[in-house]
């Protein structure tokens, strides 16, 4: 560690509110809502919020003033699907061979790396078979303990038994954990998702289908729990204020859980019409997770497997137009974690590769994002009042989208972490 971020990770600690106003000054800043550039960019932020934005903001007396030259100032990115607690590597092999205690060592250093990369808040979707670990993640994070974006947490996410993320291909009198906690029927939905809130959850992830093969260029992927069982799943949560998000890839799991009301359906492979028009009438954020695909592709073990996963990105691909045609809701989600941690903000660059325009992709990373997390109105964009999570790239994103794996200075809740 250098002495400069340990430096960052103490300044962390301190309140914000006792810090000095700073302000920040960059050759461009960007209007998240309309796409408007202000050029030059100021920044006030006094303690933990902004105060105000424009070509010129008050330098107060003691203020400390940052230039960042020729950049551009942006909202803190919002990746809504990471796994803090996995890493590149076999990811069976590696809920087996790592301890819990190892993992959430690991899983401090991947926020880090994600907040360094300009990436403010994030929804960490299931620790793989690591319990309640994130809660305390999240916890010392929130305290200032230790640096990371702000999450919402799911803690293990919940499967059938037998089903996806089951612990399937070892030794059955091993006795080899399953990465998700069994539920197989309704009643079984609702104890699992009170325990999962006991011990700290944010909302609550459910795998809904798998696993997937592609035959002719359609996707067959059977479900994992009916749409009654979803709907109880998603009336339970709602009953504390929270929700549901399903990992779904294809029919009828999709329909199912658009019908059930959950917050987002992440991957979302192969949509139907109908599950296309629900998704958009109620507003459920599709999280196409690009990168992990192009990951898988291009580090597959067999070539096998590299076909199989040729298939899914091409028919994915096809797929996500249909959506964009059809008004769905996009928020970003790379599912980091099986690649490495501080990279994702390559998704950017593939859904403006397959279909969205730069500030389209950079609402689905920043004002989505906000909204899906459950922090609409208070994070997500440049604005009088929400909290100073804010980075700057180099150039102008809305002409290169790329510039975003370029992240130059990061600062949450008024604490510079990244100059």
């Amino acid at each position: 560690m250098t002495r400069a971020l340990a430096f960052l990770i103490a300044a962390s600690s301190l309140c914000a509110q006792s810090q000095p106003p700073i302000v920040l000054h960059a050759a461009r800043l960007i209007n998240i809502d309309t796409g408007a550039i202000t050029a030059p960019g100021e920044i006030l932020v006094q303690g933990d919020r902004i105060a105000a934005v424009g070509p010129t903001v008050t330098h107060p007396t003691g203020a400390q003033i940052i230039d960042l030259g020729d950049t551009t100032l942006l909202p803190g990115l919002i990746d809504a699907h990471v796994h803090l607690f996995l890493h590149p590597g076999a990811e069976d092999l590696q809920t087996v061979q790592e301890s819990v205690p190892q993992r959430t060592i690991l899983a401090t250093l991947a926020a880090r790396d994600d907040l360094m990369a300009g990436f403010t808040a994030e929804r960490d979707m299931g620790t793989e078979g690591a319990g309640a670990a994130d809660t305390a993640v999240r916890d010392a994070i929130d305290q200032g303990l230790i640096p990371g974006p702000r999450l919402r947490i799911s803690g293990n996410a919940v499967s059938i038994l037998g089903g996806h993320e089951d612990a399937i291909g070892f030794n059955p009198e091993q006795r080899v954990l399953p990465n998700a906690t069994w539920a197989n029927n309704a009643n079984e939905l609702v104890t699992v998702i009170r325990d999962q809130f006991k011990l700290g959850a944010d909302f609550i992830k459910v795998y809904e289908t798998g696993h997937d093969s592609v035959s002719d260029g359609k996707l067959t992927t059977p479900y994992q729990y009916s749409e009654a069982e979803l709907a109880a799943a998603v009336r339970e949560a709602a009953r504390v204020g929270r929700h549901v998000a399903v990992h779904a890839t294809g029919e009828p799991g999709t329909l199912y859980a658009a019908r059930a009301g959950v917050v987002s359906i992440d991957h979302a492979f192969q949509l139907s019409e109908e599950t296309m028009r629900l998704m958009h009438e109620k507003q459920i954020f599709a999280v196409p997770t690009f990168t992990i695909i192009d990951y898988f592709v291009t580090h597959a073990a067999t070539p096998a497997q590299a076909a199989h996963e040729r298939e899914l990105q091409e028919l994915h691909v096809r797929d996500f137009a249909k959506q964009l045609a059809a008004g769905v809701p996009i928020a970003v989600g790379s599912d980091v974690g099986p690649f490495p941690h501080g990279t994702q903000a390559l998704e950017f660059a593939f859904l403006v590769k397959f279909g969205m325009t730069p500030l389209a992709a950079l609402q689905a990373g920043t004002l989505n994002g906000a909204k899906l997390l459950g922090w609409e109105g208070k994070i997500g964009a440049l604005k009088p009042g929400y909290l100073a999570d804010i980075v700057a790239v180099p150039g102008n994103p809305l002409t290169d989208i790329t510039l975003l794996q370029k992240v130059t200075f990061v600062m949450k809740g008024g604490v510079v972490y990244r100059k």
